[in-house]
C-alpha cells in the first residue's frame, strides 16, 4: 500500500499557488498517493488560465529589494509590479512556471478534487476549470485525508 499525502489548497495567488504543487508533485515522484483539494481562493489553480498575481499586501515576510512602506504597496499597480518582479525572479532562478508544474502534478496523477460547496456558494464557472478536475465535498476530503500519511494545510 502506498503512502498518501492530503493538501488543502486556499490561496490563490502566484506566490502561494507554488507550494501545493511542488509539495505534490515531490510526494507523487516518491511514490504517494496524491490529492489536493482546492477550496476558497485556491480554486483559482484550477482556472484552465492561469492568470494569477502577487499581492505584497498582507505579505510581510516578502523579501523586497528595498523597503517598501504598506502605504506604498497599496498604489494602483503595485501589485503588477510586484507580480512582474517575482515572474523575473523566478525565470532568473530557473523555477519552472506554474503551468508546466501543475501539468507535471497531473501526469503524475495527484488527484485535483474542487470543493463543490465553494464552487455553489462563489457561482463559479466549471467550463473555466481544467477537464481533470473532480468535484467534491469536504466529508469526500476526509476519506482521502483520514487515511493519509501527511496533511498539509496551505
Amino acid at each position: 500500500m502506498n503512502k498518501k499525502m492530503a493538501i488543502i489548497a486556499t490561496k490563490g495567488t502566484l506566490d502561494w499557488a507554488y507550494p501545493p504543487f511542488i509539495l505534490s508533485s515531490t510526494a507523487a515522484a516518491l511514490g504517494y498517493d496524491v490529492e489536493i483539494f482546492f477550496t476558497f481562493y485556491g480554486l483559482k489553480l484550477l482556472q484552465k488560465n492561469l492568470d494569477l498575481e502577487v499581492s505584497p499586501l498582507g505579505n510581510p515576510g516578502m523579501p523586497m529589494p528595498i523597503p517598501v512602506p504598506v502605504m506604498i504597496q497599496a498604489l494602483p499597480g503595485m501589485q503588477s509590479f510586484v507580480t512582474s518582479m517575482m515572474k523575473k525572479k523566478m525565470e532568473d532562478k530557473g523555477v519552472a512556471p506554474l503551468d508546466e508544474l501543475r501539468q507535471l502534478c497531473l501526469e503524475a496523477e495527484v488527484k485535483f478534487v474542487a470543493c463543490q460547496m465553494t464552487v455553489d456558494l462563489f457561482e463559479m464557472d466549471i467550463n473555466t476549470f481544467m477537464d481533470e478536475v473532480t468535484y467534491a465535498g469536504a466529508a469526500a476530503f476526509f476519506d482521502f485525508a483520514g487515511d493519509s500519511d501527511i496533511s498539509l494545510y496551505i
